[in-house]
């Protein structure tokens, strides 16, 4: 039997029933909960034929918790930078004006480290401060091999099964009030704000305050870095929100191109199916995968990854960066959206995040990525991160979309290679 011949309907049938099985269970990166739907998942997989399993790769929990502890770091200098950029009523040779000067220079070294440090860790790079600062766990990435096994080429398929917190950070009312009274800002927007600018901006300007004496600069930066400390430790006491779109609707996705492709299989390409877990701590469970298999992947691989496709127009994404914007390779963005023309699905173009997905761990390692996301008539992913985002607010059509895509893409795949 193949693809086609399934009973009508059955992608949508699929997508709902999986997004609503994992919705209610709570799964904040490396919690019992996440392990809970990774194994669940993995046994889905293997009931559908596929090689299937569970792997548990070291994670932190959180990003609200590193980054927070360097905002609290940074606020902590900026309030001793406020002491060392005081006048010294005894003049500057005195031992008060000493200490002074010490505390303005320690404060400035402390407040640039952590500023730098923010940026290394929303960034994806070495995240020297999580490891030597915070205590690891484990997170649980669920990894199923299909598609032929002695082909040379390989393409991923991935999304992610953890679940956000919530926030205040995160009500989208002032940005839909926004799009209600400025239309023409929308239509125009190619880029979400960059959320991440004013984390690393604060210590940075407590650093520069501190190193020139400018007290008034060094006091903003204080206060800017005062409110991002707000915000992380409000994400920082939340429970998981249910995550049907942010990305269950990936999943869904995901458990859709499995059953396509075990009824109807591919020859001359691998497909890899891997659903990480931890995303939400910004990536480290596709860190861990890439830590363990990206050596033996070989160079002929591509990543497809399904990020919240459930808000209704799917979107493929040029690049993504919260501190520098970086594109994905073009061949293989061009392909994917050839792909979506080929069986007619709608595809936002020119759009990049500001936010950082799964993705751009396989690209920093040199591999084709396509990005495919969801939006809705505001250019917002609906209901994000917050509690709101349950089941029936998900699109499945956008979802059921979004599977088709990515199985067009990998059926385009294993009959040829993208344009270089």
């Amino acid at each position: 039997m193949t693809a086609d011949r399934l009973p009508d309907g059955w992608r949508r049938r699929t997508c709902d029933e999986v997004i609503r099985a994992y919705a209610g269970i709570a799964r904040l990166p490396t919690s019992p909960g996440e392990k809970r739907v990774a194994a669940a998942l993995a046994e889905r997989l293997r009931g559908l034929g596929y090689r299937a399993g569970v792997e548990s790769v070291r994670a932190t929990s959180s990003y609200a918790l590193p980054i927070g502890l360097l905002s609290a770091a940074g606020l902590a200098a900026g309030l001793l930078s406020r002491y060392g950029t005081r006048p010294s009523p005894h003049g500057g040779g005195s031992y008060g004006g000493a200490r002074r000067a010490a505390a303005r220079w320690g404060a400035a070294v402390v407040a640039a480290a952590a500023s730098a440090a923010i940026a290394d860790d929303v960034a994806g790079g070495a995240r020297w401060f999580r490891r030597v600062a915070l205590p690891h766990r484990r997170a649980h990435n669920v990894v199923a091999y299909g598609g032929d096994p002695t082909a040379n080429r390989t393409v991923v398929v991935l999304a992610h099964h953890d679940a956000a917190p919530s926030g205040v950070i995160f009500d989208q009312r002032v940005l839909r009030w926004v799009a209600r009274h400025f239309p023409a800002v929308i239509a125009a927007a190619k880029e979400n704000p960059p959320t991440w600018w004013p984390v690393i901006l604060g210590p940075a300007l407590v650093a520069v305050g501190a190193a020139s004496g400018d007290r008034r600069l060094g006091g903003l930066g204080t206060v800017i870095t005062a409110a991002n400390l707000a915000f992380l430790a409000d994400i920082g006491r939340r429970p998981a929100v249910p995550g049907a779109n942010d990305n269950l609707s990936g999943v869904a996705a995901l458990v859709c191109v499995a059953r396509a492709l075990q009824r109807d299989p591919v020859s001359g390409l691998r497909v890899v199916l891997l659903s990480a877990g931890a995303e939400e701590a910004l990536q480290e469970g596709i860190r861990g995968f890439a830590r363990r298999h990206f050596p033996d992947l070989g160079s002929g691989t591509c990543f497809v990854n399904l990020e919240s496709v459930g808000s209704g127009r799917l979107a493929l994404l040029e690049g993504e960066g919260p501190v520098l914007m970086r594109d994905y390779p073009e061949p293989f963005r061009r392909f994917v959206a050839e792909c979506a023309r080929d069986i007619g699905v709608p595809l936002l173009r020119g759009l990049r995040s500001r936010n950082s997905t799964d993705s751009e761990v396989p690209r920093r390692h040199g591999y084709p990525v396509a990005t495919i996301v969801s939006l809705d008539h505001d250019k917002l992913i609906t209901h994000y991160h917050l509690d709101s985002d349950v089941p029936d607010n998900v699109d499945l059509d956008s979802v059921v979309s979004a599977a088709e895509l990515a199985e067009a893409v990998i059926r385009r795949l294993a009959r040829e290679e993208p344009a270089p």
